[in-house]
């Protein structure tokens, strides 16, 4: 069996691996064992396959793993953000810089605004901060 195969070999249990342990860590060492076994065609020497390995495998996830970690969880929101901003609720009793309170999903929640927005108003909540939500009226 050649030094490609055996390569080629660890690159498939890496990505094995990142299927089954989906981290984006895995995918980093199969990346630098393809590079390394396509080497491993023209180069013989054991040494030098494994310098290419672990420079390819350090720079992969030094480079590759930030963007695809990035990439894949830009737009998973979490908490409270992802379920309540954006969202209208009521207003029950008058919210003001400094007070007020909101219902959401049967939820009680304490409410400010930048303006008095009086009790039956739909609001759209904005953001949160701890506990509190901070809206707007809705147009």
């Amino acid at each position: 069996m050649g030094a490609w195969q055996i390569l080629a070999g660890l690159g498939l249990i890496f990505l094995i691996l990142e299927m089954t342990i989906p981290t984006m860590f895995f995918l980093n060492f199969a990346v630098g064992a393809f590079i390394t076994a396509v080497c491993a065609i023209y180069i013989f020497n054991w040494y030098a396959l494994t310098l290419i390995f672990v420079g390819v495998s350090l720079i992969s996830l030094l480079f590759l793993r930030p963007m695809l970690v990035k990439k894949t969880h830009k737009n998973q929101e979490t908490g409270l953000s992802a379920k309540y901003i954006g969202k209208t609720a009521k207003v029950i009793e008058k919210v003001t810089p400094n007070s007020g309170v909101i219902t959401l999903y049967d939820e009680r929640w304490e409410a400010r605004s930048d303006h008095e927005i009086p009790p039956g108003t739909d609001v759209i909540i904005e953001r949160n901060e701890s506990l509190i939500m901070y809206v707007k009226e809705r147009e």
